[in-house]
């Protein structure tokens, strides 16, 4: 047995998501997510992983195992240190001054997240100059606030009104799964002195409206000045992102990235405070898809300088050498997303990692012959890791973690296909242990979301081999639209997102199909997000599949644009579907209804903006509403969910509910509803 065979067990494994190295380079804050004692939901822990530090060994023995650092039943996140190591990061828990010294006790009545700080050793606010006890953090206050006192008297004042109104009068309105407003995020800087501050914040971006949301950004060594990510929204709700820099003593704001056809984002400050590193993203037009690539620009200002000239695939993570002279940073790459280095001088491109993994949370060490991070793969969780930058295409080395080791249900393999224009369309299968020509597997077609993605880690929230342990073999393809190809195959389905991306996956299903240890008399179909919006597709252009799961799948283009939180992303790629309709025709599934007879679990969460839920209930409406459309059809709706399914036992019912789908009409049980539903 694994733990793949219990859902239940399942979704109590340690989930390790984040990594921060300590000023000295001999530990790892790991936030690690697990459930609530109750089980209802999931909470965030900050644990310690000894990693020796100077070039030494990492330390054996019991007294090298991970310790959790924090306790409380509210959790913790965000991990950041100051520079003589203690530990900054957000938390709810209760204030001893309140009445709970331990913070063990229940959530205060209207707590809020506070900035807590563990001596030598805990926590976060965004983040932390690394030469001085200066820090910054993001907060939200209530427009024309000035200051954290008036901030709260104005909150109250609506608490006492019962005032849960917002006004906008202008975009965005709402983003993902929560509402935008009436609160702003602003960045505060202050100075820690004394296991405190050693005054109030300083609020650095006053009345910025929306400009702050979802940016990040960085402080410079010697806390003078900041740089953030800084959102601009035109009259037509198109966004634009800047890169701005701040001066922490005078507020004074300066434009340091900005181009009408490229958004800057996600910037870094180099360990000398000379220099920044910014993604910068070519927009979509309707002729083509944008490109990707990261940029250098001197602090003081000037023309940015582009690092990785000639590479064609698109950066996503990026972290500073020591020195100041280099930039890591990882891309997708053939089913992979390996660590580069990219050397200032020249524009050098290195590839660093040369394993199957999937890396993130880059943290050099200080001496800088080290790098650590998270590695993942299609078939390991993520787990913290020691690169060794001296030996050039040495395995990483493993290094103790807090979500120990998982046994696998099955074995992985890849696969490709030639497309009927002749491109290599690839992908990973996941094998169940006992599948063989003997014993063939029936087949599981999973396409992946973005559709800007590749099926190269690890998902808790989209786990194969959770199929796998139930004997199907599931089928990961990256067809056209998919990263880590180049910019062409990126291109590949631009503007088409129905027809190129299908054919694409037929291909690669007709060659996995071929296999001896498949059973091509039993395949299904599923996905979430734009892999729901291609299971929309697949059942109203074939009926090869018996089953298929569709969620959080788009259905009705037009409607959609209309309704959705970001519609400048749409308008960009296929156009005003008021002036012109004609890719909205063409690609929406909705128009493809009449076809369909393979039966269908649609999935849908109320809270889910990106795709929201009327795609789900105008599709169902659709499927049962035609004479004999209901056959087959079933709904599975979570009224507190959003994209996701992110609550313990929910996503335990959702797995549930698929495998007794899928049983039903691969494996001719009869339907067996969840015990919960």
């Amino acid at each position: 047995m694994t733990p793949f065979e219990d859902l239940r067990s399942y979704v109590t494994i340690p989930r390790v998501t984040g990594l921060r190295l300590s000023p000295d380079g001999t530990w790892l804050a790991a936030t690690v997510q697990q459930p609530d004692p109750d089980g209802k939901k999931y909470s965030t822990s900050i644990w310690r992983i000894l990693v020796g530090g100077d070039g030494g060994p990492p330390p054996s023995g019991p007294s090298s195992q991970p310790i959790r650092l924090t306790q409380s039943a509210q959790g913790e996140d965000g991990p950041a240190f100051l520079p003589d190591g203690s530990l900054l990061f957000v938390s709810r828990r209760p204030d001893p001054a309140a009445g709970s010294a331990d913070g063990q006790g229940g959530e205060q009545d209207g707590a809020k997240p506070a900035l807590w700080l563990l001596p030598a050793a805990g926590g976060d606010a965004r983040r932390t100059a690394r030469g001085t006890p200066g820090l910054m953090f993001s907060s939200p206050l209530l427009p024309g606030a000035a200051g954290l006192d008036d901030e709260a008297q104005r909150r109250q004042r609506r608490k006492d009104a019962g005032v849960s109104a917002i006004l906008h009068e202008a975009a965005p309105v709402r983003y993902w799964d929560h509402d935008l407003g009436p609160d702003q995020p602003r960045l505060l800087a202050a100075v820690a002195a004394d296991g405190g501050l050693a005054g109030p914040p300083r609020d650095l971006t006053p009345q910025p409206g929306r400009a702050l949301d979802e940016q990040s950004a960085d402080l410079s060594p010697d806390g003078t000045r900041a740089v953030t990510g800084w959102a601009v929204w035109d009259d037509e709700a198109d966004l634009r992102a800047e890169v701005a820099v701040i001066d922490t003593v005078t507020g004074e704001r300066r434009t340091l990235l900005a181009d009408l056809g490229r958004d800057f984002t996600d910037p870094h400050i180099s360990p000398d405070g000379a220099k920044v590193v910014a993604a910068a993203r070519t927009h979509d037009s309707y002729e083509k898809a944008g490109d990707a690539t990261l940029v250098v620009v001197p602090i003081t200002g000037g023309d940015p300088a582009d690092l990785l000239p000639g590479l064609d695939r698109r950066p996503s993570e990026a972290a500073w050498a020591p020195d100041s002279q280099a930039v890591y940073f990882t891309a997708d790459d053939h089913g992979r997303c390996p660590v580069f280095r990219a050397d200032l001088a020249g524009s050098a491109v290195t590839r660093i990692t040369t394993d199957d993994g999937a890396y993130s949370n880059l943290c050099p060490s200080p001496e800088g012959r080290f790098l650590y991070a998270l590695r993942a793969a299609v078939d390991s969780p993520p787990g913290p890791v020691r690169i060794d930058l001296t030996l050039p295409g040495s395995p990483p080395q493993a290094l103790p973690s807090p979500g120990g080791q998982i046994e696998l249900p099955g074995r992985l393999t890849e696969v490709e296909a030639a497309a009927d224009d002749g491109a290599v369309i690839r992908g990973w299968l996941a094998l169940p242990a006992p599948a063989s020509e003997q014993q063939p597997a029936p087949l599981l077609l999973w396409v992946h979301g973005g559709p800007r993605m590749s099926w190269n880690s690890w998902s808790w929230r989209w786990n194969p081999w959770l199929m796998v342990a139930r004997g199907y073999a599931v089928l990961l393809p990256d067809p056209g639209l998919s990263t880590g190809y180049g910019h062409d195959f990126v291109g590949r389905g631009h503007g088409e997102w129905g027809a190129r991306p299908y054919s694409d996956l037929m291909a690669i299903t007709d060659a996995t199909a071929a296999r001896p240890d498949i059973d091509q008399t039993r395949m299904a179909a599923m996905g979430g997000s734009y892999g729901g919006y291609m299971a929309n597709w697949i059942a109203g252009h074939t009926d090869r599949f018996q089953a298929i799961v569709s969620h959080a799948g788009l259905w009705a283009l037009d409607q959609m644009f209309g309704t959705t939180d970001l519609p400048s992303y749409w308008r960009r790629l296929f156009g005003d579907p008021l002036t012109s309709p004609e890719r909205y025709v063409a690609n929406s599934p909705h128009h493809h209804l009449g076809a369909i007879t393979t039966p269908m679990l649609v999935i849908h969460g109320d809270k889910d903006y990106r795709v929201p839920v009327g795609e789900a209930l105008r599709l169902w409406a659709e499927l049962t509403t035609r004479p004999g459309g209901a056959a087959g059809m079933k709904f599975l709706y979570f009224p507190d969910e959003n994209h996701w399914i992110l609550n313990p036992g929910n996503a335990a019912v959702w797995y549930e509910a698929v495998l007794a789908f899928l049983a039903t009409h691969l494996l001719g049980e009869p339907w067996h509803r969840p015990d919960l539903l």
